[in-house]
């Protein structure tokens, strides 16, 4: 079949005025599917490859051949900015077929909405929670809305499938779809989906139908990449030592345009000093970190009698702030440049990016090549400079304080997906609890009274929920109806309770994700500040320039409750973002005990690196995992993923630790674990080699008391579902007792 023929003659039309030659392989392979079977779609091909093209295109056809009576395919983005982005670009394709494309989320007009409702047509564009509200508050209208859907399009697939916005997704579409009456084929688009059958299997849940995952060639993509090392303190560097690794170092691939203020912090004064008249995103991995850069970057525009020439972007920052930075980004001839976090990782058209910055190392292979791929475009190389700042150890800190985590981590990250194409595969094995209760409230809000039973074949139907017990709904509905989340009427039925309406009649209920709240920071009655989303008890916290651990955490009134204590901050584990693959931390070892040179390293960093592989090798810690640091002072290395590394820190604590006599157990999360112990080297190996080898209940993993909220509706859930919920479905213990088999044949 020739592809291009069998395309309606506006999209024909389409391709010849964007000056296109040939058809790429996604589009043809997209065509191949949707044309020629009744299949679903995952389509895994590198930013920038036309993939939504590729997906409309053959489904525009068919609506202009055959116009659905109803909303015809839904298009699910994750982001309301890349929901804005896609539709001026299919709002331009759909015109001429005078096929309608309407977007939903909260920044759209109820006239626009209205619209909607009263003509239901053409391609809706929505995100998951805006979707979450509509089968709330519209839910008589969704037979109308979508009696004649054919097509469900997910955008960025790879971004739901880490945690309960994915799971969401696909219990959304499940619902609608049997409100609705139809069976709408799916299609997945992703540039980095690191396990194509595992999300394939995912996107085809509850539908009856296979998907196609076609193989689609590339073309080599040649990058231009650098990775330089700074001390946060002016003027301090690595010493060379006149290593081979340093002779091979990067030199700049630009010169400066810029000088910054003197005694600038050198990461930051790097950055300043090459985005000067050129358009360029700096990414960082938090909000707060966001906030911090661009404060400063300003700061030094200030200091040097400069405009302005910074934008900030990220999730907590109103509609007009985040709009503002992306229509100045889309702009050719505006040299600004934008700090931001995820929000612009994703596939939102920003024009002619001249390059992107990358404050430390992101958390995955997928993240990081999501954030390169945002360069690259309009004929321009794919660039990134990673800008990794490190505070100079002191002269007698410990061997774990000397090793360059983030460094490593960038090295690893590239060289994975340099060496092995590996991106992390999804984690679709947790019990969901807290999106079990949230799916519960949700349908409960929309059908309105529902006996036990009926509300029970709704929600565990779902196929997301396929390993929740009947049992374990039971323990839930009688927890909410003893907590008034729900009530039971005098029929025997179930409502929303008083409880469970302050939560549903809320606009924050949609998302399943956690708000940034700020909890406030007490030692005894002092205030300290405040933070965003505490970590568990007895993690540390830094704030007000000190270092705290937490005592006490009141969820409901916002509080925190610490003591001061010596040490620093380790890596915290918990939202999405933060899972590192145990892979990552494979190839950080082998990063330290290879002497391969990595042409991307430049002088700093690549003698940085020379100085923390002399280390590791005189330390032993490239030839054996247990350090011994002085006296009864023990550091491990388990080199493992943050929830196997997780499992490892609570199995010594509970399992070994009376048995080798440890004590001040302080876990750097996920790189290393320090403590005291009376036993000897050979005394460690072996008490873990037996303790694994004995039956291991996950439940005993969890700390006497300890109730470890991770999800965002975790507190209103009964204490052992949440307990079972981290036991089984956070901890991962399976590669924690495979690591330590690995060391049997050490002693």
């Amino acid at each position: 079949m020739d592809i291009f023929d069998r395309y309606a003659p506006f999209i024909q039309d389409y391709i010849y005025r964007n000056g296109w030659d040939t058809l790429r392989g996604v589009q043809i392979a997209a065509a191949e599917t949707i044309f020629t079977t009744d299949r679903n779609l995952l389509l895994c091909a590198s930013t920038a490859s036309g993939k939504t093209e590729a997906a409309f295109f053959p489904i525009l056809t068919l609506f202009s051949e055959d116009p659905p009576s109803s909303v015809g395919a839904i298009y699910i983005g994750p982001l309301k900015a890349l929901i804005n982005d896609q539709f001026s670009r299919l709002t331009e394709l759909c015109e001429e077929a005078e096929i309608p494309v309407w977007h939903w989320h909260g920044d759209v007009s109820q006239s626009h909405k209205a619209k909607l409702l009263k003509k239901p047509s053409g391609i809706l564009q929505i995100t998951p929670e805006s979707l979450e509200a509509l089968l709330i508050r519209k839910h008589a209208f969704i037979p109308k809305l979508f009696g004649d859907l054919k097509f469900i399009v997910i955008d960025e697939v790879h971004s739901l499938l880490r945690g309960d916005r994915g799971g969401q997704t696909l219990c959304l579409i499940e619902r609608l779809s049997r409100l609705a009456g139809v069976n709408p084929r799916r299609i997945g688009l992703s540039a980095t989906v690191g396990d194509p059958e595992t999300t394939g299997r995912f996107l085809s849940a509850g539908t009856g139908r296979e998907t196609d995952i076609p193989k689609i060639e590339s073309k080599g993509v040649k990058w231009r990449l650098s990775m330089e090392h700074f001390f946060t303190t002016p003027g301090a560097v690595p010493s060379a030592d006149g290593k081979a690794e340093n002779e091979n170092a990067l030199p700049a691939l630009d010169m400066k345009t810029d000088t910054a203020p003197e005694n600038s912090d050198p990461g930051f004064a790097y950055i300043f000093e090459h985005t000067r008249n050129k358009k360029c995103l700096v990414f960082v991995n938090s909000r707060e970190e966001c906030e911090a850069v661009t404060t400063t970057l300003r700061g030094y525009c200030e200091a040097r009698h400069e405009p302005d020439r910074f934008l900030i972007h990220h999730g907590n920052l109103s509609a007009s702030f985040r709009e503002t930075a992306e229509e100045v980004m889309k702009d050719d001839e505006q040299c600004m440049t934008t700090v931001t976090t995820a929000t612009l990782e994703l596939g939102i058209d920003i024009g002619r990016l001249e390059r992107a910055f990358q404050v430390n190392a992101p958390f995955t292979v997928s993240s990081f090549l999501q954030r390169m791929g945002r360069t690259g475009r309009r004929g321009l190389p794919p660039e990134m400079w990673f800008v990794m700042r490190e505070e100079q150890p002191e002269a007698r800190a410990m061997l774990p304080e000397t090793v360059p985590w983030e460094l490593l981590q960038g090295i690893a990250l590239v060289q994975l997906y340099a060496e092995e194409r590996f991106v992390e595969p999804p984690r679709l094995d947790r019990l969901p609890y807290s999106l079990l209760y949230h799916q519960t409230m949700s349908t409960l809000a929309s059908s309105g009274e529902l006996t036990p039973a009926a509300l029970a074949s709704r929600v565990l139907s779902l196929n997301y929920f396929r390993n929740i017990s009947k049992d374990d709904y039971r323990l839930l509905l009688r927890h909410l109806l003893e907590t008034d989340h729900i009530e039971r009427t005098e029929e025997g039925g179930l409502i929303v309770g008083l409880a469970g309406e302050r939560q549903t009649n809320s606009f924050k209920f949609y998302a399943v994700f956690k708000e940034n709240e700020e909890y406030t920071v007490r030692c005894k009655s002092e205030e300290l500040g405040t933070i965003v989303m505490p970590p568990p008890v007895g993690e540390k916290i830094a704030i007000a320039g000190h270092v705290w651990i937490v005592e006490e955490i009141d969820h409901k009134r916002r509080l925190v409750y610490c003591e001061q204590v010596r040490g620093k901050v380790p890596a915290y584990f918990g939202q999405c973002p933060g899972d590192i693959n145990t892979k990552v931390l494979e190839r950080m070892l082998k990063a330290l005990s290879e002497d391969k040179t990595y042409p991307y390293l430049m002088k700093n960093a690549a003698a940085r690196l020379s100085e923390a592989r002399s280390a590791a090798r005189l330390s032993g810690l490239t030839e054996k995992p247990l350090i011994n640091l002085g006296g009864d002072m023990w550091c491990l290395f388990p080199w493992l993923g943050t929830y196997a590394f997780l499992a490892m820190e609570r199995f010594l604590k509970l399992v070994c630790g009376k048995r080798l006599g440890l004590s001040a157990l302080d876990p750097a999360r996920p790189y290393f674990i320090q403590f005291k112990m009376k036993a000897s080297e050979q005394e460690f190996f072996r008490v873990l080699k037996e303790a694994e080898k004995e039956p291991l209940d996950p439940m005993s993993l969890v700390y006497k008391g300890e109730v470890p909220l991770f999800e965002k509706y975790d507190e209103f859930l009964p204490a052992e579902l949440v307990k079972k919920g981290f036991a089984y479905g956070v901890l991962g213990i399976d590669e924690m007792k495979q690591r330590i088999r690995s060391w049997e044949n050490r002693y």
